[in-house]
């Protein structure tokens, strides 16, 4: 779960009309700060970034999927 000021300064981005890129930001960056405390163990800031990102599309941010991303094949 996000916290507070996360979602705060994520929806403030929203209202004001930012990409969703700059909405995500704040997401990164509580992550970055985990992974800095030793919280989890991302081992590259590829990781960081993806959970990030994965935090923020929870959140309700529309952040596209990213470009090399596989399709789920119909069974």
């Amino acid at each position: 779960m996000p916290e507070k000021r996360t979602l705060k300064k994520a929806r403030a981005a929203k209202r004001a009309g930012k990409s969703a890129s700059t909405q995500a930001g704040p997401f990164v960056e509580e992550e970055m700060r985990h992974v800095k405390k030793g919280k989890h163990g991302a081992r590259s800031r590829k990781q960081v970034i993806a959970i990030g990102l994965s935090k923020a599309r929870k959140a309700g941010v529309k952040v596209p999927k990213r470009k090399g991303a596989r399709k789920k094949r119909a069974a």
